[in-house]
C-alpha cells in the first residue's frame, strides 16, 4: 500500500500502536488473569478467531502509514506464540517504523532473546512485582520464583535487547517492595516504571485504596535517592521519568490514576482477536478481523481505522468515579494486553 493512496487524515497523533498476539499466559497474575476466573478450565479464543500474523502485518502497515511510530506486541504472554521472531520480522520491516518492543513476563527470553533480536526486536518490557520469591509467587499465582525472569532479563541484555521492568504496585500487597526494586535496577542499570493499581477488565477487584499513587512513591524514593525530574522524550509518552543523580538510570511512573493523560493520549491498541480499542478502559471494540477478512481493500481499511480514530471520545481517566466504574464494560488484560 502506497502513502499517497490514503485520503483519510487524522483529526488527533496517532503514535503508538500495541499489538495483542495471544490471550493466554503462563502466568495467573491478578492484574490480568486471575486464577479464580482463569482457571484450568477456562476456554480461550480458538486459533481461528486470532488474527494471523499476514493479517496484522496488513493491519499494522496501514496504522504505520497513518502516522505510528512505535509498536509494542503484548498478550497474554506473547512469547507464547508460536513462530513470534517470524512476526517480528515481518513488523520490522515495514517502512517507516521507528520502534518495536515487545512486554512480557520474561521467562522464555532465554530461548528466544537471540532469535527475537536477529529478528528486528528492540526491546523488552519484563513486568517484575516483586523481588521476594513467597511474594512474586503469590502474585504470579503459579509460585514460581523471580530466578526464571530474572535470568530472562540477563538473557535479554546479553542479546543487545534494551530492558525497562515493569513494576504494578498494589497497596497491602508489594508496596514494601518499591525501594528494592528501585535499588536493584539502579545497581543493574535498568530502569524501573512503577504502574499505579489500574481498573483494567472486570476480574481484577478494583478499589481505589489497592492504589499506591505516583506522589507516595516519589515521596519514598526521595528518602533514599537523589532524583532530578526528565523533560518527555515525545508528545504523549505515558511515562514521567525522573533520573538518579549519580547516574544515567531513569525511574519512570505511570499514572493513570492519579494523573491522567487523556488528552495527550496517542496510543490504540488491536486485540489478539482482531478487535481495535482506543482506551485501555473501554471494552468497546471496533472489529477489524471481520472487515478484513470480508474483502475490505487496503484503502477501505485505512478508512475504517481513520474513522476509529477520529470518532473517538473516551476519556475514562479523566472522569473516573466510583459509579461509571461500576456500569462501564470493560476489556480483560488478557485480550488487549497493557
Amino acid at each position: 500500500m502506497e502513502k499517497n493512496m490514503i485520503t483519510d487524515k487524522l483529526n488527533r497523533p496517532l503514535r503508538d500502536l500495541r499489538i495483542s498476539v495471544i490471550d493466554r499466559c503462563n502466568f495467573r497474575c491478578q492484574y490480568c488473569m486471575p486464577a479464580d476466573s482463569f482457571g484450568p478450565d477456562f476456554e480461550f479464543l480458538p486459533r481461528s478467531a486470532l488474527l494471523t500474523y499476514e493479517e496484522i502485518e496488513r493491519v499494522a502497515k496501514i496504522f504505520v502509514y497513518l502516522g505510528v511510530k512505535k509498536i509494542r506486541l503484548t498478550g497474554g504472554e506473547p512469547l507464547l506464540r508460536r513462530d513470534l521472531p517470524v512476526l517480528v520480522e515481518k513488523l520490522s520491516a515495514i517502512e517507516g517504523l521507528e520502534d518495536i518492543g515487545l512486554t512480557t513476563n520474561g521467562v522464555l527470553l532465554p530461548k528466544f532473546a537471540e532469535q527475537l533480536k536477529k529478528a528486528g526486536l528492540k526491546r523488552v518490557n519484563v513486568s517484575l512485582d516483586s523481588l521476594d520469591n513467597e511474594l512474586f509467587g503469590k502474585i504470579n499465582g503459579r509460585g514460581i520464583g523471580t530466578g526464571p525472569v530474572l535470568e530472562g532479563i540477563e538473557a535479554a541484555k546479553k542479546f543487545g535487547l534494551g530492558v525497562k521492568i515493569n513494576m504494578v504496585v498494589k497497596k497491602g500487597l508489594n508496596d514494601s517492595e518499591i525501594v528494592p526494586m528501585a535499588k536493584f535496577c539502579k545497581d543493574h542499570n535498568l530502569e524501573l516504571r512503577y504502574i499505579e493499581y489500574m481498573d483494567v477488565g472486570s476480574t481484577n477487584g478494583w478499589k481505589m485504596d489497592d492504589v499506591v499513587t505516583k506522589k507516595q512513591i516519589h515521596q519514598l524514593l526521595k528518602e533514599h535517592f537523589n532524583m532530578e525530574p526528565v523533560n518527555p522524550a515525545y508528545f504523549g509518552e505515558v511515562a514521567k521519568h525522573d533520573r538518579y543523580t549519580d547516574s544515567n538510570v531513569q525511574v519512570g511512573f505511570i499514572t493513570s490514576v492519579s494523573e491522567s493523560f487523556c488528552s495527550s493520549c496517542t496510543r490504540a491498541r488491536l486485540s489478539a482477536n482482531g478487535q481495535i480499542f482506543t482506551c485501555l478502559f473501554n471494552g468497546n471494540g471496533h472489529d477489524i478481523r471481520n472487515f478484513m477478512r470480508n474483502g475490505a481493500t487496503d484503502q477501505e481499511l485505512a478508512g475504517r481505522i481513520s474513522a476509529i480514530w477520529n470518532d473517538r471520545a473516551d476519556r475514562y481517566s479523566d472522569e473516573r468515579t466510583a459509579e461509571t466504574n461500576k456500569q462501564r464494560k470493560k476489556i480483560e488484560m488478557s485480550y488487549i494486553g497493557g
